[in-house]
């Protein structure tokens, strides 16, 4: 009888203390989530100098993360053990879902809902599908749609051929880490910053265009790359675009390659195998993995091309592509609907590229 009442005296002293725990928990959560709104309203409003708002926002971005975890962290502690087990793996997922969902789910229902409407003379009704209708019937889509392919094909090929030989070769010579290193450097420049390096280059001044120098240096005429040669000058942007993800497609499948056995490589070479049939029958195998992930990628990054574009010839002479035309009809024509209904387009022309890599990724080691 004793033993009872001592027990029940420690359990409801226990239950007491959980109680206790949980309006600790609860008030402190409330604090949280009140200064971090206050942080939010300060840095929005403030005319503060901007020393005194940077550091305000390292504080309140990273402490206010910290807090929060903690709290909410505390608060679910303070539950039963069976409730603990359950919510507590959402404390550190639920953030993150809930931001994705923010900026990427909700998003893209407003983006899909405008697309169902037209825009004129600032009066939007509604138009059901007729705005994807537009995108198959109008010429400039249509054009814009070939080069995407275009860019795909060609763009895709170069990038992973050349970063798949580029790879190959640096690893069996001697100065392997310059070549890589110089290969590689692309990569630190903006699309932005090297579609300006190369629209000097393509310049049809001689005094400017340093491939026109050549040409007229060799005795030949200077030409318009970017505007007379059509169709070949969207070969021209593809280039660029070479040149920046080569570098990218060269690390990773030189990693993947670093990784076969040098054993196996020479049991091959033991048994008569010369290196074109070690390279297609024991190396291509090896890295297969890594050579879709690389080629997916890129063809992600051709699909929805952009800033190369935007910034040598803006779309004109016909290099148009689906990214550049949904920026002039959403924020130059104004027309938003039909600009929603491109970016639709793009989605899901990417889309099924994004579930083949993360299918790839999860059936094997990748890298």
């Amino acid at each position: 009888m004793e033993q009872t009442t001592a027990y029940s005296a420690t359990g409801s002293g226990s239950s007491g203390m959980s109680l206790g725990r949980i309006a600790i928990g609860l008030a402190g959560l409330a604090v949280t989530l009140a200064l971090l709104v206050a942080g939010f309203v300060f840095l929005r409003d403030s005319d503060a100098p901007r020393l005194i708002i940077a550091v305000v926002a390292i504080v309140w971005g990273v402490g206010g993360v910290a807090a929060l975890f903690t709290v909410a962290n505390y608060l679910v502690e303070s539950l039963s053990s069976k409730w603990t087990a359950i919510i507590q793996p959402y404390i550190f997922v639920g953030p993150a879902v809930l931001l994705l969902i923010w900026y990427l789910a909700a998003p893209t229902l407003r983006t899909f809902s405008l697309s169902l409407y037209t825009t004129r003379g600032g009066v939007s009704t509604f138009a059901g599908l007729d705005n994807y209708a537009a995108i198959i019937n109008e010429r400039i889509m249509r054009e814009a749609l070939v080069n995407n392919v275009v860019w795909l094909v060609v763009g895709t090929s170069l990038t992973v051929g050349l970063g798949l030989l580029i790879a190959i070769l640096a690893d069996r010579s001697s100065f392997e880490r310059i070549a890589k290193s110089a290969i590689f450097m692309p990569m630190a420049i903006s699309m932005v910053g090297a579609g300006v390096i190369w629209k000097f280059v393509f310049d049809v001044n001689p005094n400017v265009g340093l491939l026109n120098a050549v040409v007229t240096g060799l005795g030949g005429q200077p030409q318009d790359w970017l505007r007379q040669l059509q169709p070949y000058n969207n070969l021209f942007l593809i280039m660029v675009m070479v040149w920046l993800q080569t570098g990218f497609a060269m690390v990773l499948i030189s990693a993947a390659i670093k990784g076969i056995s040098e054993d196996l490589l020479e049991a091959a070479r033991v048994d008569g195998a010369n290196e074109f049939t070690i390279f297609f029958r024991i190396i291509i195998p090896s890295i297969m993995g890594t050579l879709i992930t690389v080629t997916t990628t890129t063809i992600i990054f051709t699909l929805k091309v952009f800033d190369i574009v935007m910034v040598m010839t803006g779309g004109q002479f016909g290099t148009e592509v689906i990214g550049v035309r949904f920026y002039k009809e959403m924020f130059t024509a104004g027309n938003q609907g039909y600009g929603s209904a491109i970016a639709i387009v793009l989605l899901i022309a990417v889309t099924p590229v994004i579930i083949y890599n993360l299918r790839a990724f999860s059936k094997r080691e990748t890298f």
